[in-house]
C-alpha cells in the first residue's frame, strides 16, 4: 500500500512540475510573442521613417538638380555676358586705339607663361621706339615685347588685320633685321605673335604657314589660337 501511495505521490509530483514547465512555457510564450509584436511594430515604424526619408531625399535630390540646372543657367548666362563686355571692351578700344595697352599687353605675361614655359617676365614694355644699330637714320615701333627665361615674344597688334601685314611681319623675321633693334636678345629664342580682337580662319592659317603665333579673343579671354600648327 506504501508503494502505490509513493507512486501517486511521485506521479503528482511529475504531473504538478508538467504543470509548472507548462505554465512557464505558456508565459515564455506570451511574452515572446509580446516582444515580437512589439519588434513588428518597430520595424514597421523603422520602414514608415525610411519611407519619409526616402522621400525627402527625393524631394532634396530633386532640389538639387534644380538648383544645378539654375547654376549651369548662370554660368551660361555670365559666360555670354563677360563675351559681350569683352567685346564691347574691345570694340571701343579698337575706337580709342589702345588695343595693345588694354587688351593685349595684359595678357602678354600669362601667354608668355602658358605657350612658353615663362615663369616671370623680366622686361615688358609696349609703344617701344628703337633706333638701328646697325643704321642710326632707321627707327621702328614694337607694339609690344615680353623677355623671360631666354625667350623674346614679340607681338604687333593691328586693330583691322589685313593679309599684307603677314607678309611684311614674316620677311622682318626673316630678315633678321629684328636683332638690329634688340642685339643683346641675339641668342634668344623668338615667339612672334600676331593679335587683333578677331582673326577669322583663313587669317589664321595664313599666320601658321609663316609660323607666327596668332592671338585673338576667345570665349572671354585672348588665347593663341595656332600654337599646335606653328613649327
Amino acid at each position: 500500500m506504501t508503494d502505490v501511495a509513493e507512486k501517486v505521490s511521485y506521479l503528482e509530483d511529475v504531473m504538478q512540475r508538467l504543470a509548472s514547465s507548462q505554465l512557464q512555457a505558456n508565459i515564455s510564450l506570451d511574452r515572446l510573442s509580446f516582444e515580437m509584436r512589439e519588434f513588428k511594430d518597430e520595424m514597421r515604424e523603422f520602414k514608415d521613417e525610411m519611407r519619409e526619408f526616402k522621400d525627402e531625399m527625393r524631394e532634396f535630390k530633386d532640389e538639387m538638380r534644380e538648383f544645378k540646372d539654375e547654376m549651369r543657367e548662370y554660368k551660361d548666362w555670365s559666360k555670354k555676358q563677360i563675351v559681350t563686355m569683352n567685346r564691347q571692351w574691345g570694340d571701343l578700344a579698337n575706337k580709342l586705339g589702345t588695343v595693345v595697352e588694354d587688351i593685349v599687353a595684359p595678357n602678354l605675361p600669362r601667354i608668355a607663361r602658358e605657350y612658353f614655359g615663362c615663369e616671370d617676365v623680366d622686361y615688358l614694355a609696349i609703344r617701344v621706339k628703337k633706333r638701328s644699330v646697325t643704321d642710326r637714320s632707321k627707327r621702328r615701333e614694337f607694339d609690344a615685347i615680353a623677355v623671360c627665361d631666354k625667350t623674346f615674344v614679340l607681338n604687333e597688334t593691328k586693330s583691322s588685320p589685313e593679309f599684307r601685314d603677314v607678309e611684311k611681319l614674316a620677311a622682318f623675321l626673316e630678315s633678321d633685321e629684328l636683332f638690329d633693334y634688340f642685339p643683346e636678345y641675339r641668342d634668344y629664342r623668338v615667339c612672334p605673335i600676331y593679335s587683333s580682337l578677331y582673326l577669322d580662319e583663313a587669317f589664321v592659317s595664313a599666320l601658321t604657314k609663316k609660323g607666327i603665333y596668332a592671338l585673338a579673343m576667345k570665349d572671354d579671354t585672348m588665347e593663341i589660337l595656332n600654337y599646335s600648327d606653328v613649327k
